[in-house]
């Protein structure tokens, strides 16, 4: 139980990033420091990720020695959403590799449902489809095994039918050939700068392409460390004079400037996630707008919870501006990099 909660950990995250509320019973969380657990909706102050541990039931949490939230009283029976519970089940089924889902209909014979009812439910819920989840948990699975073995056995253990169907997605999801990624991205340079600003520490990091991260954190070893865990062989560099323009632009942004960063990047994502970050890019200085309001420009009104986990997702903070993104009633929900952080810099756009 505690390894299948582990492998869930990426999707588990996102949700609790957005107080998501439809997973509600379907998972549970702990954070390490304060010994608490809680459902994915609490309302209480986001934790840091690398504090927060992941369980299927609440026993699980209890016997990690973890006390039920006085808030959110996970203990209290709720019903959980009919399209939550088929997700989680999917995810578990992808996840936990014993047994072969090699199409979209054998996962949906799996779940007992029809392969229709099965893309209809993550297109609504996730904004992507089953053969993207697919695809996507296939790729991880490859990224665990190659650094262990060659790409080959790697990528036909992974799932994958050929070494076509892998280089296929490769540039989109490794941002590399999957050979370079199994040396940790060797030959690859990525420079970076970390910035003090009044909500912390910022990193900006860059490849030849244009800017690949921007992200706040409390210190500078936490940011390095994040840039260094997926590209553990990449030539990472300290370059503040070659970010110097970029940073300067981001933090003339945070000042009050207003302005649009139109810097070059580097960032790779799912064609959903892309069109939402195209799409955030477009809300002005001092304005905001509601996740339905951003799915309903982009063509997909039922996919306002897929369109808040790719805010959850955005890997390059203030540039891709998703913390202009609130709730229908103007409420703040969740921020990748705190809700502190989101209040402070709305509260600067809009002259508070």
């Amino acid at each position: 139980m505690k390894k299948a909660s582990q492998k869930l950990a990426d999707w588990q995250w996102n949700a609790v990033a957005t107080k998501d509320r439809d997973l509600d019973g379907v998972f549970y969380f702990g954070v390490r420091t304060t010994g608490v657990f809680c459902r994915p909706s609490c309302s209480s102050r986001q934790p840091k990720r690398e504090n927060v541990a992941f369980f299927i039931t609440p026993n699980d949490a209890q016997i990690a020695g973890f006390r039920a939230c006085l808030r959110c009283k996970p203990l209290d029976a709720k019903a959980t959403e009919p399209a939550a519970e088929l997700i989680a089940s999917a995810f578990r089924t992808l996840r936990n590799g014993e047994i072969e889902i090699a199409t979209v209909e054998d996962l949906a014979g799996r779940l007992d449902v029809s392969s229709g009812h099965l893309q209809k439910t993550f297109k609504n819920a996730l904004g992507v489809s089953p053969k993207e989840a697919l695809d996507m948990f296939r790729l991880e699975n490859f990224k665990d095994n190659v650094r262990g073995a060659d790409v080959t056995t790697s990528l036909y253990d992974s799932g994958f039918g050929s070494s076509r169907s892998l280089y296929e997605k490769a540039g989109e999801r490794l941002g590399m050939t999957p050979a370079v990624y199994k040396k940790g991205g060797k030959g690859t340079t990525i420079k970076y700068t970390i910035a003090d600003t009044p909500l912390g520490k910022l990193l900006v990091a860059a490849t030849g392409r244009g800017i690949c991260s921007v992200s706040f954190g409390d210190t500078e070893i936490e940011l390095k460390n994040e840039l260094e865990k997926e590209f553990f062989a990449a030539e990472i560099s300290n370059d503040g004079t070659g970010l110097k323009k970029a940073v300067d632009s981001i933090l003339r942004g945070m000042n009050g400037e207003r302005s649009i960063l139109a810097l070059p990047l580097d960032v790779r994502g799912t064609a959903f996630q892309i069109r939402v970050w195209s799409e955030l890019r477009k809300i002005p200085y001092g304005e905001t707008r509601s996740y339905s309001e951003v799915a309903q420009n982009i063509g997909n009104t039922n996919a306002v919870r897929a369109v808040a986990r790719a805010c959850a997702t955005n890997p390059v903070a203030l540039v891709t501006p998703c913390h202009r993104v609130v709730a229908s009633d103007g409420k703040l929900a969740g921020y990748r990099w705190g809700i502190e952080r989101k209040k402070a810099l709305l509260d600067k756009e809009k002259g508070k």
